[in-house]
């Protein structure tokens, strides 16, 4: 019998999924949230824009262009554009099934969507991640936006967010960023990795010869390169943007020289005029259907990330994890563990000889991560950039004050206090984007309070939740339609 996996993300990852798994004989399912697959990576512009140069601002575009015509051709694959999973109904714990699948098909603000349940023999889960932004005073303003949104706009819909941009945060994925703004038509002023360079060096330099396997990140990083000194954009380690002016949206902001704890070296503050701020710290794995498909995860430096085996299976039976849900360790490393879970999730011999250099590539790829954690990691120093009245939960718009505040209630400063007094994390995103910041700040405040227990008041994990993604009441109302075999086509 023809096993059916379902697939859930089509970026990088879940598209090599798909294409494994209908290579070992599956029926799939291939789902996103987006009009088109790709993910941040392979971001691509609307159908109506018929662009010439689709690929102009990706890296290994031919190589996408047609494995996507081929995975989304394909007699046995179902496209699922602009659907959601908002909910994994586990099964029960003696029951091998994957859980069920609820979806809703249809635009996110439209009021038409379908909800349908899909019952798959395998479950992949690749749903990527996204910016993870520290909080700094004026970062709520309107014109400063994370990386990745202003990069999935130059990509996306070829739209600038501003004319005088600087681009701040860690890690390698600022070049990119400033390349496909700077090929969209903004004049990018500074990129700034808030890492020293002794800091970026140590991290890459220890052993050097390890870096072998990954010469075509070399490449790409000698192209941005090359690309920052053409437009004359200056690239400076060891700075950062530490606040945002401007009267209702940014007008300028201050940048400063940071220790390598990342506190402010007083003095050293310089203050540059622009319409846009775009600001990355990192990336946060999205965990919502990890946690709660019941995947057990494990606690990093970097944060938690679904834990799975050589095979790429969680904890739960039939259930498969690829992608930056588990580890951040770029586009390539996404493509091989999706390959591996999507062979073995179809019932893939999993002695096959092609296999073995799959599994190579995934754990060289693991180890470049941790090399990427090592050259840019995030200092200690941070919480220092925070005045009283700066937002730490934009949805709920609570204050770095007010959080310090109920933590150090010693009647009212457990965990869920906190919360409910706060209503940080509470808001529309649930924490997605405030949720490893507001914990961490109350881990620190927690540990300089003597004798005050810090237990319960920062979760290292994501909680799970019946309903992972936004649904209105009617159609949480509205009875599922089940998606059978000859439903279940695009």
């Amino acid at each position: 019998m023809t096993r059916h996996v379902v697939i859930v993300g089509a970026g990088p990852a879940g598209l090599a999924a798909a294409a494994s798994a209908l290579r070992a004989g599956a029926r799939v399912t291939l789902l996103d949230t987006a009009e088109r697959p790709g993910g941040q990576y392979h971001r691509m512009l609307p159908d109506a824009y018929r662009a010439e140069r689709n690929g102009r601002l990706h890296h290994g575009w031919a190589g996408f262009d047609r494995l996507r015509r081929h995975v989304l051709g394909h007699p046995r694959c179902a496209w699922w554009p602009e659907s959601a999973v908002w909910s994994l109904e586990r099964s029960d714990p003696g029951d091998p099934a994957p859980p069920l699948v609820h979806v809703l098909r249809g635009p996110a603000d439209g009021a038409g969507r379908d909800r349908l349940v899909l019952r798959p023999d395998a479950l992949v889960l690749a749903p990527g991640a996204h910016d993870r932004v520290l909080p700094f005073p004026g970062w709520d303003l309107p014109g400063v936006y994370t990386a990745g949104a202003a990069q999935a706009l130059a990509k996306g819909e070829r739209v600038v967010v501003g004319d005088r941009v600087v681009i701040g945060g860690a890690g390698p994925f600022l070049l990119p960023v400033a390349a496909s703004l700077i090929e969209a038509g903004s004049a990018v002023l500074a990129v700034l990795e808030a890492n020293p360079a002794r800091t970026v060096a140590r991290g890459w330099g220890r052993r050097p010869w390890e870096l072998a396997p990954q010469a075509g990140k070399a490449g790409e990083l000698a192209e941005y390169a090359a690309l920052l000194a053409r437009h004359r954009v200056p690239y400076r380690t060891g700075r950062a943007v530490v606040e945002a002016r401007g009267d209702g949206r940014v007008e300028e902001v201050v940048t400063a020289r940071l220790r390598a704890d990342w506190s402010v070296l007083p003095g050293t503050e310089r203050v540059v005029a622009v319409d846009a701020a775009c600001v990355s710290h990192g990336f946060s794995p999205q965990l919502e259907l990890p946690a709660a498909a019941g995947c057990a995860l494990r606690d990093t430096a970097s944060g938690p990330f679904t834990e799975v085996d050589g095979d790429q299976l969680t904890s739960v039976p039939g259930v498969y994890a690829a992608g930056e849900i588990t580890g951040i360790a770029g586009a390539p490393a996404a493509r091989a563990e999706g390959l591996l879970a999507g062979w073995l999730a179809a019932g893939g011999a999993p002695a096959a000889p092609e296999l073995r250099p799959l599994r190579r590539a995934r754990d060289r790829a693991r180890a470049f991560a941790g090399r990427l954690a090592a050259a840019h990691p995030i200092g200690a120093g941070w919480p220092g950039w925070l005045r009283a009245d700066t937002v730490v939960c934009r949805c709920e718009e609570t204050d770095f004050g007010t959080l310090c505040r109920a933590a150090d209630d010693r009647a009212g400063g457990a965990a869920r206090a906190v919360k409910l007094g706060t209503r940080a994390g509470l808001g529309p995103c649930q924490a997605r984007i405030c949720g490893p910041t507001v914990a961490e700040l109350l881990r620190r405040r927690a540990a300089g309070a003597p004798g005050r227990p810090a237990e319960g008041l920062a979760p290292a994990t994501p909680h799970h939740r019946p309903i992972a993604q936004p649904i209105r009441l009617g159609e949480l109302a509205r009875p599922p339609r089940d998606s059978h075999e000859k439903e279940n086509t695009p």
